[in-house]
Protein backbone atom coordinates (compact mmCIF):
# COMPACT_ATOMS: atom_id res chain seq x y z
CA UNK A 1 0.00 0.00 0.00
CA UNK A 2 1.32 3.40 -0.97
CA UNK A 3 1.48 5.89 1.94
CA UNK A 4 -0.96 3.71 3.84
CA UNK A 5 -3.73 4.25 1.27
CA UNK A 6 -5.78 1.09 0.60
CA UNK A 7 -5.66 -0.22 -2.99
CA UNK A 8 -8.36 1.30 -5.12
CA UNK A 9 -8.80 4.41 -2.98
CA UNK A 10 -5.57 5.75 -4.49
CA UNK A 11 -7.24 5.89 -7.90
CA UNK A 12 -10.67 6.94 -6.61
CA UNK A 13 -9.24 9.76 -4.53
CA UNK A 14 -6.78 10.69 -7.25
CA UNK A 15 -9.59 11.03 -9.79
CA UNK A 16 -11.02 13.93 -7.76
CA UNK A 17 -7.92 16.02 -8.47
CA UNK A 18 -8.00 15.57 -12.26
CA UNK A 19 -9.96 18.81 -12.96
CA UNK A 20 -7.22 20.80 -11.18
CA UNK A 21 -4.68 19.85 -13.88
CA UNK A 22 -4.48 20.24 -17.61
CA UNK A 23 -2.45 19.29 -20.65
CA UNK A 24 0.59 17.08 -20.24
CA UNK A 25 0.52 17.42 -16.46
CA UNK A 26 -2.89 15.78 -16.35
CA UNK A 27 -1.81 12.93 -18.64
CA UNK A 28 1.32 12.30 -16.57
CA UNK A 29 -0.64 12.40 -13.32
CA UNK A 30 -3.27 9.94 -14.59
CA UNK A 31 -0.55 7.53 -15.75
CA UNK A 32 1.48 7.76 -12.55
CA UNK A 33 -1.47 6.87 -10.29
CA UNK A 34 -1.96 3.25 -11.48
CA UNK A 35 1.80 2.85 -11.93
CA UNK A 36 2.29 3.78 -8.28
CA UNK A 37 -0.47 1.39 -7.25
CA UNK A 38 1.15 -1.45 -9.19
CA UNK A 39 4.55 -0.69 -7.67
CA UNK A 40 3.03 -0.74 -4.18
CA UNK A 41 1.48 -4.17 -4.79
CA UNK A 42 4.75 -5.69 -5.99
CA UNK A 43 6.24 -6.11 -2.53
CA UNK A 44 3.10 -6.43 -0.42
CA UNK A 45 2.83 -9.11 2.26
CA UNK A 46 -0.17 -11.39 2.46
CA UNK A 47 -2.56 -10.63 5.27
CA UNK A 48 -5.48 -8.52 6.54
CA UNK A 49 -5.24 -4.76 6.98
CA UNK A 50 -7.40 -2.03 8.58
CA UNK A 51 -9.72 -4.54 10.26
CA UNK A 52 -12.30 -3.08 12.66
CA UNK A 53 -15.61 -3.98 14.31
CA UNK A 54 -18.85 -2.29 13.29
CA UNK A 55 -22.14 -3.26 15.02
CA UNK A 56 -20.60 -6.57 16.13
CA UNK A 57 -19.47 -7.42 12.59
CA UNK A 58 -15.84 -7.69 11.51
CA UNK A 59 -15.12 -5.32 8.62
CA UNK A 60 -12.05 -6.25 6.56
CA UNK A 61 -11.42 -3.49 4.00
CA UNK A 62 -8.17 -4.99 2.70
CA UNK A 63 -7.09 -8.62 2.34
CA UNK A 64 -4.07 -9.71 0.33
CA UNK A 65 -3.53 -13.27 -0.85
CA UNK A 66 -2.44 -15.01 -4.04
CA UNK A 67 -5.91 -15.01 -5.60
CA UNK A 68 -6.61 -11.32 -5.10
CA UNK A 69 -3.09 -10.22 -6.02
CA UNK A 70 -2.99 -11.72 -9.52
CA UNK A 71 -6.24 -9.90 -10.33
CA UNK A 72 -4.86 -6.78 -8.67
CA UNK A 73 -1.75 -6.83 -10.88
CA UNK A 74 -3.68 -7.10 -14.13
CA UNK A 75 -6.27 -4.50 -13.07
CA UNK A 76 -3.49 -1.98 -12.52
CA UNK A 77 -1.86 -2.90 -15.84
CA UNK A 78 -5.21 -2.50 -17.60
CA UNK A 79 -5.69 0.91 -15.99
CA UNK A 80 -2.24 2.03 -17.17
CA UNK A 81 -2.89 0.86 -20.73
CA UNK A 82 -6.35 2.42 -20.74
CA UNK A 83 -5.00 5.77 -19.60
CA UNK A 84 -2.30 5.76 -22.28
CA UNK A 85 -4.88 4.84 -24.91
CA UNK A 86 -7.02 7.80 -23.77
CA UNK A 87 -4.25 10.43 -23.75
CA UNK A 88 -5.78 12.15 -26.77
CA UNK A 89 -9.11 12.54 -24.95
CA UNK A 90 -9.63 15.74 -22.94
CA UNK A 91 -13.10 14.91 -21.59
CA UNK A 92 -12.72 15.53 -17.85
CA UNK A 93 -15.83 13.54 -16.90
CA UNK A 94 -14.67 10.51 -18.85
CA UNK A 95 -11.17 10.72 -17.39
CA UNK A 96 -12.47 10.93 -13.82
CA UNK A 97 -14.97 8.13 -14.39
CA UNK A 98 -12.35 5.84 -15.94
CA UNK A 99 -9.88 6.15 -13.07
CA UNK A 100 -12.55 5.96 -10.36
CA UNK A 101 -14.08 2.90 -12.04
CA UNK A 102 -10.71 1.15 -12.15
CA UNK A 103 -10.15 2.08 -8.50
CA UNK A 104 -13.53 0.67 -7.48
CA UNK A 105 -12.76 -2.59 -9.27
CA UNK A 106 -9.38 -2.84 -7.54
CA UNK A 107 -10.96 -2.09 -4.17
CA UNK A 108 -13.52 -4.87 -4.68
CA UNK A 109 -10.73 -7.39 -5.31
CA UNK A 110 -9.19 -6.82 -1.91
CA UNK A 111 -12.44 -6.63 0.10
CA UNK A 112 -12.46 -9.16 2.93
CA UNK A 113 -16.13 -8.80 3.85
CA UNK A 114 -19.40 -8.57 1.95
CA UNK A 115 -20.27 -5.03 3.05
CA UNK A 116 -16.99 -3.61 1.77
CA UNK A 117 -17.49 -5.63 -1.40
CA UNK A 118 -20.99 -4.16 -1.79
CA UNK A 119 -19.70 -0.59 -1.46
CA UNK A 120 -17.12 -1.08 -4.20
CA UNK A 121 -19.61 -3.15 -6.23
CA UNK A 122 -22.03 -0.21 -6.39
CA UNK A 123 -19.18 2.25 -6.92
CA UNK A 124 -18.24 0.33 -10.06
CA UNK A 125 -21.81 0.61 -11.33
CA UNK A 126 -22.10 4.35 -10.69
CA UNK A 127 -18.71 5.34 -12.06
CA UNK A 128 -18.79 3.10 -15.12
CA UNK A 129 -22.13 4.40 -16.40
CA UNK A 130 -20.52 7.77 -17.07
CA UNK A 131 -18.23 6.04 -19.59
CA UNK A 132 -21.41 5.23 -21.53
CA UNK A 133 -23.14 8.56 -21.07
CA UNK A 134 -19.95 10.42 -22.03
CA UNK A 135 -20.68 9.57 -25.66
CA UNK A 136 -23.58 12.03 -25.36
CA UNK A 137 -26.05 10.43 -27.76
CA UNK A 138 -29.65 9.35 -27.24
CA UNK A 139 -28.65 5.74 -27.80
CA UNK A 140 -25.88 5.89 -25.18
CA UNK A 141 -28.20 7.58 -22.68
CA UNK A 142 -30.82 4.85 -23.01
CA UNK A 143 -28.21 2.09 -22.93
CA UNK A 144 -26.64 3.70 -19.86
CA UNK A 145 -29.96 3.81 -18.05
CA UNK A 146 -30.58 0.13 -18.76
CA UNK A 147 -27.01 -0.68 -17.71
CA UNK A 148 -27.32 1.30 -14.46
CA UNK A 149 -30.63 -0.33 -13.56
CA UNK A 150 -29.20 -3.83 -13.98
CA UNK A 151 -25.90 -3.10 -12.23
CA UNK A 152 -27.52 -1.40 -9.25
CA UNK A 153 -29.98 -4.29 -9.09
CA UNK A 154 -27.02 -6.64 -8.83
CA UNK A 155 -25.76 -4.63 -5.87
CA UNK A 156 -29.16 -4.73 -4.16
CA UNK A 157 -29.20 -8.51 -4.46
CA UNK A 158 -25.67 -8.68 -3.05
CA UNK A 159 -26.61 -6.51 -0.07
CA UNK A 160 -29.80 -8.48 0.55
CA UNK A 161 -27.89 -11.74 0.52
CA UNK A 162 -25.21 -10.32 2.82
CA UNK A 163 -27.81 -9.15 5.36
CA UNK A 164 -29.61 -12.49 5.33
CA UNK A 165 -26.29 -14.33 5.66
CA UNK A 166 -25.29 -12.12 8.59
CA UNK A 167 -28.57 -12.90 10.38
CA UNK A 168 -28.10 -16.60 9.76
CA UNK A 169 -24.41 -17.02 10.58
CA UNK A 170 -23.46 -13.86 12.45
CA UNK A 171 -20.67 -13.18 9.97
CA UNK A 172 -20.26 -11.10 6.81
CA UNK A 173 -16.86 -12.53 5.88
CA UNK A 174 -16.30 -12.82 2.14
CA UNK A 175 -15.16 -16.42 1.90
CA UNK A 176 -16.25 -19.71 0.35
CA UNK A 177 -20.01 -20.26 0.51
CA UNK A 178 -22.40 -23.09 -0.30
CA UNK A 179 -25.82 -22.86 -1.94
CA UNK A 180 -27.73 -23.91 1.15
CA UNK A 181 -30.21 -21.06 1.45
CA UNK A 182 -31.75 -17.96 -0.10
CA UNK A 183 -28.91 -15.74 1.11
CA UNK A 184 -26.17 -17.46 -0.86
CA UNK A 185 -28.44 -17.87 -3.89
CA UNK A 186 -28.99 -14.11 -3.94
CA UNK A 187 -25.25 -13.50 -3.73
CA UNK A 188 -24.60 -15.98 -6.55
CA UNK A 189 -27.22 -14.27 -8.74
CA UNK A 190 -25.64 -10.88 -7.98
CA UNK A 191 -22.26 -12.22 -9.13
CA UNK A 192 -23.91 -13.91 -12.12
CA UNK A 193 -25.47 -10.69 -13.36
CA UNK A 194 -22.12 -8.92 -13.43
CA UNK A 195 -20.51 -12.02 -14.96
CA UNK A 196 -23.13 -12.06 -17.78
CA UNK A 197 -24.70 -15.45 -17.06
CA UNK A 198 -27.21 -16.64 -19.69
CA UNK A 199 -30.42 -14.53 -19.63
CA UNK A 200 -28.54 -12.00 -17.48
CA UNK A 201 -26.05 -11.00 -20.17
CA UNK A 202 -27.89 -8.46 -22.31
CA UNK A 203 -26.50 -5.43 -20.52
CA UNK A 204 -23.03 -6.28 -21.81
CA UNK A 205 -23.57 -6.28 -25.57
CA UNK A 206 -26.09 -3.47 -25.14
CA UNK A 207 -23.89 -1.07 -23.16
CA UNK A 208 -20.30 -1.72 -24.21
CA UNK A 209 -20.69 -0.79 -27.90
CA UNK A 210 -22.72 2.27 -26.86
CA UNK A 211 -19.87 3.61 -24.70
CA UNK A 212 -17.16 5.98 -25.84
CA UNK A 213 -14.13 4.71 -27.72
CA UNK A 214 -11.89 4.79 -24.65
CA UNK A 215 -14.73 3.94 -22.27
CA UNK A 216 -15.28 0.56 -23.91
CA UNK A 217 -11.63 -0.35 -23.29
CA UNK A 218 -12.05 0.36 -19.57
CA UNK A 219 -15.40 -1.42 -19.40
CA UNK A 220 -14.02 -4.58 -21.00
CA UNK A 221 -11.37 -4.98 -18.30
CA UNK A 222 -12.94 -4.65 -14.88
CA UNK A 223 -16.61 -5.49 -14.16
CA UNK A 224 -16.84 -8.99 -15.58
CA UNK A 225 -13.40 -10.05 -14.37
CA UNK A 226 -14.20 -8.73 -10.90
CA UNK A 227 -17.25 -11.01 -11.02
CA UNK A 228 -15.06 -13.96 -12.02
CA UNK A 229 -12.83 -13.21 -9.03
CA UNK A 230 -15.89 -13.01 -6.76
CA UNK A 231 -17.09 -16.40 -8.00
CA UNK A 232 -13.64 -17.91 -7.50
CA UNK A 233 -13.56 -16.50 -3.97
CA UNK A 234 -17.13 -17.31 -2.97
CA UNK A 235 -18.24 -20.37 -4.95
CA UNK A 236 -15.27 -22.53 -6.06
CA UNK A 237 -16.27 -26.10 -6.77
CA UNK A 238 -19.98 -25.30 -7.25
CA UNK A 239 -20.94 -27.84 -9.91
CA UNK A 240 -23.80 -25.72 -11.25
CA UNK A 241 -21.23 -23.23 -12.53
CA UNK A 242 -19.70 -25.88 -14.79
CA UNK A 243 -22.86 -26.14 -16.86
CA UNK A 244 -23.61 -22.42 -16.71
CA UNK A 245 -20.10 -21.72 -17.98
CA UNK A 246 -20.38 -24.34 -20.71
CA UNK A 247 -23.58 -22.68 -21.95
CA UNK A 248 -21.81 -19.31 -21.91
CA UNK A 249 -19.07 -20.63 -24.17
CA UNK A 250 -21.56 -21.74 -26.83
CA UNK A 251 -24.63 -19.52 -27.11
CA UNK A 252 -22.84 -16.21 -27.98
CA UNK A 253 -21.34 -17.85 -31.07
CA UNK A 254 -24.54 -17.70 -33.09
CA UNK A 255 -25.16 -14.05 -32.29
CA UNK A 256 -21.55 -13.07 -33.02
CA UNK A 257 -21.63 -14.74 -36.46
CA UNK A 258 -24.62 -12.70 -37.67
CA UNK A 259 -23.66 -9.44 -35.92
CA UNK A 260 -22.57 -6.52 -38.10
CA UNK A 261 -21.21 -4.15 -35.45
CA UNK A 262 -17.71 -5.44 -34.76
CA UNK A 263 -17.65 -4.02 -31.25
CA UNK A 264 -20.81 -6.02 -30.50
CA UNK A 265 -19.05 -9.09 -31.95
CA UNK A 266 -16.27 -8.50 -29.42
CA UNK A 267 -18.86 -8.09 -26.65
CA UNK A 268 -20.36 -11.48 -27.49
CA UNK A 269 -16.91 -13.04 -27.65
CA UNK A 270 -16.25 -11.61 -24.19
CA UNK A 271 -19.19 -13.66 -22.86
CA UNK A 272 -17.79 -16.71 -24.64
CA UNK A 273 -14.43 -16.28 -22.91
CA UNK A 274 -16.05 -15.67 -19.53
CA UNK A 275 -17.67 -19.08 -19.92
CA UNK A 276 -14.25 -20.77 -19.83
CA UNK A 277 -13.42 -18.99 -16.58
CA UNK A 278 -16.77 -19.87 -14.99
CA UNK A 279 -16.24 -23.54 -15.89
CA UNK A 280 -12.85 -23.40 -14.19
CA UNK A 281 -14.41 -21.94 -11.04
CA UNK A 282 -17.09 -24.64 -11.11
CA UNK A 283 -14.49 -27.41 -11.32
CA UNK A 284 -12.82 -25.85 -8.29
CA UNK A 285 -9.56 -27.83 -8.29
CA UNK A 286 -6.27 -26.00 -7.93
CA UNK A 287 -5.53 -26.56 -11.64
CA UNK A 288 -8.96 -25.23 -12.63
CA UNK A 289 -8.76 -22.13 -10.40
CA UNK A 290 -5.30 -21.47 -11.79
CA UNK A 291 -6.77 -21.78 -15.28
CA UNK A 292 -9.57 -19.33 -14.51
CA UNK A 293 -7.14 -16.81 -13.02
CA UNK A 294 -4.62 -17.15 -15.85
CA UNK A 295 -7.38 -16.88 -18.46
CA UNK A 296 -8.77 -13.74 -16.78
CA UNK A 297 -5.28 -12.21 -16.73
CA UNK A 298 -4.53 -12.70 -20.41
CA UNK A 299 -8.13 -12.09 -21.47
CA UNK A 300 -8.00 -8.56 -20.10
CA UNK A 301 -4.96 -7.94 -22.29
CA UNK A 302 -6.10 -9.35 -25.62
CA UNK A 303 -9.70 -8.23 -25.25
CA UNK A 304 -8.51 -4.71 -24.47
CA UNK A 305 -6.27 -4.92 -27.53
CA UNK A 306 -9.17 -5.92 -29.77
CA UNK A 307 -11.41 -3.17 -28.40
CA UNK A 308 -8.52 -0.71 -28.82
CA UNK A 309 -8.10 -1.64 -32.48
CA UNK A 310 -11.82 -1.36 -33.20
CA UNK A 311 -11.90 1.88 -31.24
CA UNK A 312 -9.10 3.25 -33.42
CA UNK A 313 -11.10 2.29 -36.52
CA UNK A 314 -14.19 3.98 -35.10
CA UNK A 315 -12.14 7.05 -34.23
CA UNK A 316 -10.70 7.43 -37.73
CA UNK A 317 -13.53 6.13 -39.92
CA UNK A 318 -16.56 6.93 -37.77
CA UNK A 319 -17.99 3.41 -37.91
CA UNK A 320 -17.18 -0.05 -36.54
CA UNK A 321 -19.73 -1.89 -38.66
CA UNK A 322 -18.46 -4.57 -41.01
CA UNK A 323 -20.77 -3.35 -43.76
CA UNK A 324 -19.01 0.04 -43.74
CA UNK A 325 -15.43 -1.21 -43.56
CA UNK A 326 -12.88 -3.18 -45.55
CA UNK A 327 -9.45 -2.54 -47.01
CA UNK A 328 -8.31 -0.44 -44.07
CA UNK A 329 -4.98 -2.25 -43.85
CA UNK A 330 -3.80 0.23 -46.50
CA UNK A 331 -4.52 3.22 -44.26
CA UNK A 332 -4.04 1.69 -40.81
CA UNK A 333 -1.37 -1.03 -41.17
CA UNK A 334 -0.14 -0.90 -37.56
CA UNK A 335 -3.65 -1.08 -36.18
CA UNK A 336 -4.31 -4.07 -38.45
CA UNK A 337 -1.20 -5.87 -37.13
CA UNK A 338 -2.16 -5.22 -33.51
CA UNK A 339 -5.70 -6.44 -34.20
CA UNK A 340 -4.30 -9.66 -35.66
CA UNK A 341 -2.16 -10.18 -32.52
CA UNK A 342 -5.28 -9.81 -30.38
CA UNK A 343 -7.22 -12.15 -32.69
CA UNK A 344 -4.54 -14.84 -32.51
CA UNK A 345 -4.35 -14.44 -28.73
CA UNK A 346 -8.08 -14.91 -28.20
CA UNK A 347 -7.93 -17.91 -30.55
CA UNK A 348 -5.24 -19.52 -28.35
CA UNK A 349 -2.73 -19.82 -31.19
CA UNK A 350 0.70 -21.10 -30.12
CA UNK A 351 3.05 -18.29 -29.03
CA UNK A 352 0.11 -16.06 -28.14
CA UNK A 353 -1.33 -15.40 -24.69
CA UNK A 354 -4.51 -17.45 -24.86
CA UNK A 355 -2.58 -20.62 -25.66
CA UNK A 356 -0.90 -20.92 -22.25
CA UNK A 357 -3.99 -19.97 -20.22
CA UNK A 358 -7.00 -21.63 -21.83
CA UNK A 359 -5.26 -25.00 -21.89
CA UNK A 360 -5.11 -25.06 -18.07
CA UNK A 361 -8.89 -25.02 -17.81
CA UNK A 362 -9.35 -27.53 -20.65
CA UNK A 363 -6.89 -29.88 -18.94
CA UNK A 364 -8.77 -29.55 -15.63
CA UNK A 365 -12.10 -30.31 -17.33
CA UNK A 366 -10.68 -33.36 -19.11
CA UNK A 367 -8.97 -34.58 -15.96
CA UNK A 368 -12.23 -34.49 -13.99
CA UNK A 369 -14.10 -36.43 -16.68
CA UNK A 370 -16.61 -33.85 -17.94
CA UNK A 371 -16.49 -35.10 -21.52
CA UNK A 372 -19.54 -33.24 -22.85
CA UNK A 373 -18.40 -29.98 -21.31
CA UNK A 374 -14.93 -30.52 -22.76
CA UNK A 375 -16.40 -31.07 -26.24
CA UNK A 376 -18.50 -27.93 -25.91
CA UNK A 377 -15.44 -25.93 -24.93
CA UNK A 378 -13.41 -27.31 -27.83
CA UNK A 379 -16.24 -26.38 -30.21
CA UNK A 380 -16.36 -22.91 -28.66
CA UNK A 381 -12.57 -22.56 -29.05
CA UNK A 382 -12.77 -23.34 -32.76
CA UNK A 383 -15.66 -20.94 -33.23
CA UNK A 384 -13.86 -18.18 -31.30
CA UNK A 385 -11.16 -18.24 -33.96
CA UNK A 386 -13.87 -18.36 -36.60
CA UNK A 387 -15.97 -15.34 -35.57
CA UNK A 388 -13.46 -13.26 -33.61
CA UNK A 389 -10.01 -14.38 -34.68
CA UNK A 390 -10.87 -14.14 -38.37
CA UNK A 391 -14.12 -12.22 -38.80
CA UNK A 392 -13.13 -9.05 -36.93
CA UNK A 393 -9.78 -8.38 -38.68
CA UNK A 394 -11.10 -9.68 -42.02
CA UNK A 395 -14.15 -7.46 -42.31
CA UNK A 396 -12.37 -4.45 -40.82
CA UNK A 397 -9.12 -4.58 -42.75
CA UNK A 398 -9.07 -7.17 -45.54
CA UNK A 399 -12.52 -7.73 -47.08
CA UNK A 400 -13.62 -5.95 -50.26
CA UNK A 401 -12.19 -2.45 -50.31
CA UNK A 402 -14.69 0.05 -48.94
CA UNK A 403 -12.79 2.90 -50.54
CA UNK A 404 -12.31 4.65 -47.22
CA UNK A 405 -8.93 6.27 -46.68
CA UNK A 406 -7.91 7.74 -43.36
CA UNK A 407 -4.95 8.46 -41.13
CA UNK A 408 -3.35 5.85 -38.94
CA UNK A 409 -4.46 5.82 -35.31
CA UNK A 410 -3.05 8.56 -33.03
CA UNK A 411 0.39 7.89 -31.59
CA UNK A 412 -0.88 7.30 -28.04
CA UNK A 413 -3.37 4.70 -29.30
CA UNK A 414 -0.62 2.93 -31.21
CA UNK A 415 1.61 3.01 -28.11
CA UNK A 416 -1.09 1.43 -25.93
CA UNK A 417 -1.84 -1.21 -28.58
CA UNK A 418 1.85 -1.90 -29.11
CA UNK A 419 2.53 -2.43 -25.39
CA UNK A 420 -0.51 -4.68 -25.06
CA UNK A 421 0.46 -6.71 -28.13
CA UNK A 422 3.98 -7.10 -26.76
CA UNK A 423 2.60 -8.42 -23.47
CA UNK A 424 0.33 -10.87 -25.31
CA UNK A 425 3.35 -12.38 -27.03
CA UNK A 426 5.88 -12.08 -24.19
CA UNK A 427 3.64 -13.82 -21.65
CA UNK A 428 3.07 -16.67 -24.09
CA UNK A 429 6.75 -17.05 -24.94
CA UNK A 430 7.79 -17.07 -21.27
CA UNK A 431 4.85 -18.77 -19.58
CA UNK A 432 6.63 -19.41 -16.21
CA UNK A 433 6.26 -15.71 -15.37
CA UNK A 434 2.46 -15.86 -15.47
CA UNK A 435 2.38 -19.27 -13.81
CA UNK A 436 4.43 -17.91 -10.89
CA UNK A 437 1.64 -15.43 -10.12
CA UNK A 438 -1.15 -18.02 -9.98
CA UNK A 439 -2.96 -18.77 -6.70
CA UNK A 440 -1.63 -22.34 -6.43
CA UNK A 441 1.75 -23.84 -7.33
CA UNK A 442 1.58 -25.21 -10.86
CA UNK A 443 3.72 -27.56 -12.88
CA UNK A 444 2.41 -27.35 -16.40
CA UNK A 445 4.15 -27.38 -19.76
CA UNK A 446 1.91 -25.90 -22.46
CA UNK A 447 4.33 -26.40 -25.34
CA UNK A 448 4.13 -30.13 -25.72
CA UNK A 449 4.15 -31.57 -29.22
CA UNK A 450 0.63 -32.99 -28.92
CA UNK A 451 -0.83 -29.76 -27.55
CA UNK A 452 0.76 -27.58 -30.24
CA UNK A 453 -0.29 -29.93 -33.04
CA UNK A 454 -3.85 -30.35 -31.75
CA UNK A 455 -4.39 -26.64 -31.31
CA UNK A 456 -2.83 -25.84 -34.70
CA UNK A 457 -5.11 -28.39 -36.38
CA UNK A 458 -8.14 -26.92 -34.66
CA UNK A 459 -7.28 -23.43 -35.88
CA UNK A 460 -6.47 -24.55 -39.43
CA UNK A 461 -9.75 -26.43 -39.84
CA UNK A 462 -11.63 -23.45 -38.45
CA UNK A 463 -9.87 -21.16 -40.91
CA UNK A 464 -10.63 -23.57 -43.74
CA UNK A 465 -14.32 -23.62 -42.78
CA UNK A 466 -14.41 -19.81 -42.79
CA UNK A 467 -12.70 -19.65 -46.18
CA UNK A 468 -15.16 -22.14 -47.70
CA UNK A 469 -18.16 -20.29 -46.29
CA UNK A 470 -16.86 -16.98 -47.64
CA UNK A 471 -15.93 -18.46 -51.02
CA UNK A 472 -19.37 -19.94 -51.64
CA UNK A 473 -21.17 -16.95 -50.06
CA UNK A 474 -22.69 -19.07 -47.29
CA UNK A 475 -21.26 -17.00 -44.46
CA UNK A 476 -23.78 -14.37 -43.27
CA UNK A 477 -22.80 -11.12 -45.00
CA UNK A 478 -22.42 -7.93 -42.93
CA UNK A 479 -25.85 -6.29 -43.02
CA UNK A 480 -26.66 -2.98 -41.39
CA UNK A 481 -29.27 -4.29 -38.96
CA UNK A 482 -30.05 -4.67 -35.27
CA UNK A 483 -30.14 -8.18 -33.81
CA UNK A 484 -32.20 -8.62 -30.69
CA UNK A 485 -31.10 -11.12 -28.07
CA UNK A 486 -32.97 -11.99 -24.86
CA UNK A 487 -33.38 -8.25 -24.38
CA UNK A 488 -36.32 -8.55 -26.76
CA UNK A 489 -38.32 -9.44 -23.63
CA UNK A 490 -37.97 -6.00 -22.04
CA UNK A 491 -37.43 -3.95 -25.20
CA UNK A 492 -40.37 -5.27 -27.26
CA UNK A 493 -42.48 -8.00 -25.64
CA UNK A 494 -43.10 -6.44 -22.23
CA UNK A 495 -43.98 -2.99 -23.64
CA UNK A 496 -46.26 -4.67 -26.20
CA UNK A 497 -47.92 -6.75 -23.47
CA UNK A 498 -48.40 -3.60 -21.39
CA UNK A 499 -50.06 -1.77 -24.28
CA UNK A 500 -52.27 -4.81 -24.99
CA UNK A 501 -53.32 -4.98 -21.34
CA UNK A 502 -54.21 -1.30 -21.32
CA UNK A 503 -56.28 -1.68 -24.49
CA UNK A 504 -58.02 -4.77 -23.08
CA UNK A 505 -58.96 -3.09 -19.81
CA UNK A 506 -59.58 0.40 -21.18
CA UNK A 507 -63.41 0.23 -21.08
CA UNK A 508 -63.53 -1.22 -17.58
CA UNK A 509 -60.94 1.24 -16.34
CA UNK A 510 -62.84 4.21 -17.80
CA UNK A 511 -66.06 2.92 -16.15
CA UNK A 512 -64.33 2.68 -12.77
CA UNK A 513 -62.96 6.20 -13.13
CA UNK A 514 -66.39 7.53 -14.13
CA UNK A 515 -68.05 5.91 -11.10
CA UNK A 516 -65.31 7.33 -8.90
CA UNK A 517 -65.84 10.84 -10.32
CA UNK A 518 -69.63 10.60 -9.71
CA UNK A 519 -69.10 9.43 -6.14
CA UNK A 520 -66.65 12.21 -5.38
CA UNK A 521 -69.01 14.81 -6.91
CA UNK A 522 -71.92 13.60 -4.77
CA UNK A 523 -69.80 13.65 -1.62
CA UNK A 524 -68.61 17.19 -2.29
CA UNK A 525 -72.22 18.33 -2.97
CA UNK A 526 -73.45 16.76 0.27
CA UNK A 527 -70.65 18.38 2.28
CA UNK A 528 -71.36 21.73 0.64
CA UNK A 529 -75.02 21.54 1.70
CA UNK A 530 -74.05 21.31 5.37
CA UNK A 531 -70.80 23.28 5.49
CA UNK A 532 -71.30 25.73 2.67
CA UNK A 533 -72.21 29.40 3.12
CA UNK A 534 -75.93 28.47 3.43
CA UNK A 535 -75.40 25.23 5.32
CA UNK A 536 -76.76 24.51 8.78
CA UNK A 537 -73.33 24.13 10.35
CA UNK A 538 -72.10 27.37 8.77
CA UNK A 539 -74.81 29.61 10.26
CA UNK A 540 -74.11 32.18 13.01
CA UNK A 541 -75.82 31.22 16.29
CA UNK A 542 -76.90 33.83 18.95
CA UNK A 543 -74.88 33.85 22.17
CA UNK A 544 -77.96 33.15 24.28
CA UNK A 545 -78.78 30.02 22.29
CA UNK A 546 -75.24 28.76 22.68
CA UNK A 547 -75.35 29.36 26.45
CA UNK A 548 -78.66 27.44 26.66
CA UNK A 549 -77.21 24.45 24.80
CA UNK A 550 -74.12 24.43 27.05
CA UNK A 551 -76.37 24.37 30.13
CA UNK A 552 -78.47 21.53 28.71
CA UNK A 553 -75.38 19.45 27.88
CA UNK A 554 -73.83 20.10 31.29
CA UNK A 555 -77.07 19.06 33.00
CA UNK A 556 -77.24 15.90 30.98
CA UNK A 557 -73.62 15.07 31.87
CA UNK A 558 -74.32 15.52 35.59
CA UNK A 559 -77.38 13.25 35.44
CA UNK A 560 -75.37 10.52 33.75
CA UNK A 561 -72.50 10.91 36.24
CA UNK A 562 -74.66 10.62 39.41
CA UNK A 563 -77.27 8.10 38.30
Amino acid sequence: MLLGIPPGLLLIGGAVLIPLMSGHWRKAYMTILPLAGLWALAGIEHGIYYEFTFFAYEIVPVRFDSLSLIFGYIFHIAAILGVIYAWHNDDTIEQMAGLAYAGAGIGALFAGDLITLFIYWEAMAITSVFLIWARRTDESFRAGMRYLLIQVGSGVLLLSGAIMLAQKTGSIAFEQMTLDGLATWLILIAFGIKCAFPFMHNWLHDAYPAATITGTVFLSAFSTKCAVYALARGFPGTELLIYVGAAMTVFPIFYAVIENDLRRVLAYSLINQLGFMVVGVGIGTSLAINGAAAHAFVHILYKSLLFMSMGAVLYRVGSAKGSDLGGLYKSMPFTAVFCIVGALSISAAPLFAGFIAKSLTLSAVGKDGYLLVWLMMMFASACAFHYCGIKVPYFAFFSSDSGKRCKEAPLNMLAAMGITAFLCIAIAVYSPWLYSLLPYPVKYEPYTVSHVINQSQLLMFSALAFAILIRYKIYPPPINSTNLDFDITYRKWLPAAYRWFLALTADGWHSILQDLRIGVTRFVKHMFQHHGPEGVLARTWPTGSMALWVAVLLGGFLLIYYF
